[in-house]
């Protein structure tokens, strides 16, 4: 850390060789096409890189940090103008629900403990973080998507959230 926050780019490079793979997993699962995370990994290491100076291991881990930038610019990528006009032309195969199926074991949160924390939540919270952290889904979507009030999605994620912090720590 304190070699990429003094700006040593053989400090990326390791950093890209440690983490890479996982990031893009996580990226590609929210995507659902190889070229697009291809793309939103690039953007996610620059900006990584421009902003290690203001990253504050006292407010969480590195990975953490690293893993919401990517998950972010994912999410923002999926919800572009440009990117649903361009996944409208595509056949029914490539339809929203197919592109919503699990990605390959690209990324696995085991090796960083985080499926573990993830097992302790009851179910309903459990599919409720399942769907809007790895699957890029909105709380909205969440709702529709299993048919409940959007205040019960807020209310379960909020308070699964606050469980997997007190648990992480």
């Amino acid at each position: 850390m304190r070699r990429l926050k003094a700006r040593d780019e053989s400090a990326l490079t390791l950093f890209y060789d440690r983490y890479a793979s996982a990031l893009f997993g996580v990226i590609s699962r929210i995507v659902k096409d190889d070229d697009t995370a291809e793309d939103v990994l690039q953007e996610a290491l620059v900006k990584i890189w421009n902003a290690f100076p203001a990253y504050d291991a006292e407010k969480g881990r590195l990975f953490t940090w690293v893993l919401n930038i990517c998950r972010n610019l994912a999410i923002d990528k999926i919800r572009s103008r440009q990117h649903r006009v361009g996944t409208r032309t595509q056949g029914l195969d490539d339809s929203l629900a197919a592109q919503r199926m699990p990605a390959a074991d690209s990324f696995r949160p085991e090796h960083i403990g985080l499926q573990e924390v993830v097992q302790t939540l009851v179910p309903e919270q459990r599919q409720i973080i399942d769907l809007l952290y790895f699957g890029g889904y909105t709380q909205s979507e969440v709702a529709e998507e299993l048919k409940l009030p959007l205040g019960t999605v807020k209310t379960r994620a909020r308070t699964a959230i606050k469980l997997l912090g007190k648990l992480i720590r």
